[in-house]
C-alpha cells in the first residue's frame, strides 16, 4: 500500500486524525500549509480536501483567491497520485489548466479524480495522465474546474 494511503488509513481512524494527516501532508510541501487544507477523502483515483474560507486566502473582493484554489487542487491531486500510482512508476506535474466559473464565496471542497485504467497504460518512456480537478462551494456550485497533467514514467 502506498505510504500516503497507509498514513491516511492509520490517522483518519483516530480522533482528529484527518487534521493530523492534513498537517503532516502540509509539512511535506510547505506551500500547501498556506491554505490550511483539511483532507476528507483519500482513496485510489479519488481525493478531496476542504480549503476553509478565511482572511488569509481572500482576494481583494473577499472571495477565495485563484492561487489558493489552485494550491488546493494540486494538493488533492498529489494525494490522489501518491495513493494510486503503481510502485514501478513515478509522477511529476506537467501542467495545469483551469477555468474559474463562479465566485468562491464559501469554504471550497477540492476534488481530484482519475480512472483506474489511466495508471496501467503502456509505460514505454512515459506518458501524460490527465487528472480531473474541480472546486465546489458548500452550496454545490462548481467555482473552478480543469485538469492537471502528470508525466508518468518508470521508477529508476
Amino acid at each position: 500500500m502506498p505510504a500516503v494511503l497507509d498514513l491516511w488509513k492509520k490517522t483518519s481512524a483516530l480522533p482528529m486524525g484527518n487534521r493530523v494527516f492534513s498537517l503532516a501532508f502540509s509539512r511535506k510541501a510547505p506551500y500547501f500549509a498556506t491554505i490550511r487544507p483539511r483532507f476528507t477523502v483519500i482513496e485510489p483515483d479519488h481525493a478531496e480536501l476542504v480549503i476553509p474560507k478565511r482572511r488569509g486566502v481572500h482576494n481583494h473582493i473577499g472571495t477565495v483567491h485563484a492561487i489558493a484554489l489552485c494550491n488546493g487542487l494540486e494538493a488533492a491531486m498529489g494525494a490522489l497520485a501518491e495513493s494510486t500510482i503503481p510502485r514501478d512508476r513515478r509522477w511529476i506535474p506537467k501542467g495545469m489548466e483551469v477555468d474559474y466559473i463562479a465566485k468562491a464565496t464559501t469554504d471550497i471542497t477540492c476534488i481530484a479524480e482519475t480512472d483506474p485504467e489511466q495508471w496501467t497504460a503502456e509505460l514505454g518512456e512515459g506518458y501524460d495522465l490527465p487528472v480531473r480537478v474541480r472546486g465546489v462551494r458548500t452550496d454545490g456550485t462548481v467555482v473552478v474546474e480543469g485538469e492537471i497533467r502528470l508525466w508518468i514514467s518508470p521508477r529508476r
